[in-house]
């Protein structure tokens, strides 16, 4: 049977078939693009910066990396989608990068201008067009041979990764220098292509083919139709398909494609609730780190974090509603009307978050929550395992900022809580109210009071929780010093507010020797 070009109208359980026979690469378009890399490389090798000075030094190519679909193993056919990444001796840094990558662009543009002919194809230089200063150098080859257009960029980038495995973790150090040293998101991205690129190329075949057909799609039916519309890049679609497969099948290298397709398609329709990252290359033990992490997860959804960089967020600012109204389009299609409901994978839209539950005389232990869940749920298991039956009290606190209750009806995921996160269990038994105290190092712990019970009374419970002595305390609300034989209730003192901790000078106290 032969096969429609039409993606739409093809049947879900011949999309095998489709890929194989459209969208994987030909032998020949294959040689092609190989034989313009081969040549690229040759000439950035060994003569564009031999023997010439670029901004008053010597510049030499420590690597040549191919990044882009090329790299990955993912590219279709007649299209190319081929990085050149250069990885230059004169950048010893990002900020060295930052300031020199200008004028390597130019100089690379006028020595493929003068010296072009060499590479024995027709090379245009495509015009940069863009609020920021160009990150790469845009070309088309075509052969002499033929009238097809292969297009690349060659992006200049510092060398941070040095000789690092693939499948290696980074030193944390070098994620701290890129989280600050980066001037506006994923600007340093091309410095790690290598693990970038290995996170995508070691994925099965299968999984491939997914790809391919998802990028088919995309550029189909999304780029085609929405030629002046800024676009999330393919590269977002391709981590969205690789996350779908690994929640959707625990990474099982048998799966339909159509069963694929319309995980994926589902996933973009809902992009409002995704938040996804991976921790493969980068995670939460280096204070730096985790806090640029749990910064990007906050952000406006769809969360898409890069995988190889987390200061990228892929999902920002992208016209993401255009692509779900395409998705919703296309599962109503004949590619994905074959798969019966019970196939279909489920797909979280954001990966389960491992809360640490902490409460005064009890064993601190972990439970897994699904981010969108309402709290209650959580309230119910924690409950169950502790057998207390007062009003449960829930509350956690950001570095840096106030403690905040969680409210039952509401989501941790509406709090912007998609990682680690360690919340405070309070049991209170009506008339009892719930106050913080926080100590000189911004923490705060919870407390069950009466109303009428007096400070005194609260500087014991403190101690008893393993603060400092009654007498070693002071106690301030609002600014003012709290007097132990006064009660909360003459001092404006309500549920949930705040009461800072402090340890008195014991050096300037006299001393009574007799």
């Amino acid at each position: 049977m032969e096969l429609s070009w039409d993606l739409y109208e093809t049947p879900g359980d011949e999309l095998e078939a489709f890929v194989r026979h459209i969208l994987l690469p030909q032998r020949d378009w294959k040689e092609e693009v190989q034989d313009a890399w081969q040549r690229i490389c040759k000439f950035l090798q060994h003569q564009c910066f031999e023997d010439e000075l670029v901004l008053d030094q010597e510049v030499r190519v420590l690597k040549v990396v191919k990044g882009g679909s090329s790299g990955k193993g993912t590219t279709l056919n007649q299209s190319s989608d081929l990085d050149v990444i250069l990885f230059l001796s004169c950048f010893s840094s990002f900020q060295s990068q930052q300031l020199l990558r200008d004028g390597i662009i130019s100089f690379m543009e006028d020595k493929l201008e003068r010296c072009g002919r060499s590479l024995a194809y027709q090379v245009k230089v495509a015009s940069h067009k863009g609020p920021r200063p160009a990150r790469s150098l845009s070309l088309q080859l075509q052969s002499k041979k033929s009238s097809r257009v292969i297009r690349m960029d060659l992006l200049p980038a510092f060398d941070v990764l040095g000789s690092l495995c693939p499948d290696s973790k980074p030193a944390p150090d070098i994620y701290e220098d890129l989280i600050n040293s980066s001037s506006y998101p994923g600007e340093f991205s091309p410095s790690f292509t290598v693990i970038q690129r290995h996170f995508v190329k070691s994925r099965p075949i299968k999984l491939k083919n997914l790809l391919q057909l998802v990028k088919f799609w995309y550029l189909k039916y999304l780029k085609e139709k929405h030629r002046k519309v800024t676009l999330p890049s393919k590269y977002a679609l391709e981590l969205l398909t690789i996350y779908a497969w690994e929640m959707g099948t625990e990474e099982s290298e048998s799966f339909d494609l159509d069963t694929g397709l319309v995980a994926v398609m589902e996933l973009l329709r809902d992009y409002k609730n995704i938040c996804i990252y991976w921790t493969k290359y980068y995670d939460f033990q280096n204070q730096t780190v985790r806090n640029c992490i749990k910064q990007q997860l906050k952000e406006c959804r769809p969360v898409i974090l890069d995988p190889a960089d987390p200061t990228n967020n892929l999902g920002r600012k992208r016209n993401w509603d255009v692509v779900a109204k395409e998705a919703t389009y296309c599962l109503r299609q004949a590619c994905c009307q074959t798969v019966d409901h019970s196939q279909r994978w489920h797909v979280p839209r954001a990966r389960d978050v491992q809360v640490t539950v902490k409460q005064t005389g009890q064993e601190t232990w972990s439970i897994s929550v699904p981010p969108y869940n309402p709290i209650w749920r959580m309230k119910a298991e924690i409950k169950k395992r502790n057998l207390v039956f007062g009003e449960q009290r829930l509350s956690f606190q950001e570095p840096g900022g106030e403690r905040k209750l969680l409210s039952s009806h509401r989501s941790l995921g509406d709090y912007g809580i998609f990682s680690k996160v360690t919340i405070r269990v309070l049991d209170t038994f009506p008339p009892q109210i719930q106050v913080f105290v926080k100590d000189a190092s911004g923490q705060s712990t919870p407390y069950a009071i009466y109303p009428d019970d007096t400070i005194l009374c609260l500087k014991g419970e403190i101690e008893g929780a393993g603060g400092p002595r009654v007498e070693d305390q002071v106690l301030k609300f609002q600014g003012r010093k709290l007097r132990d034989h006064h009660n909360f209730t003459s001092l404006e003192i309500k549920d949930s507010d705040t009461i800072t901790l402090e340890r008195k000078d014991l050096r300037a106290q006299p001393y009574n020797l007799f």
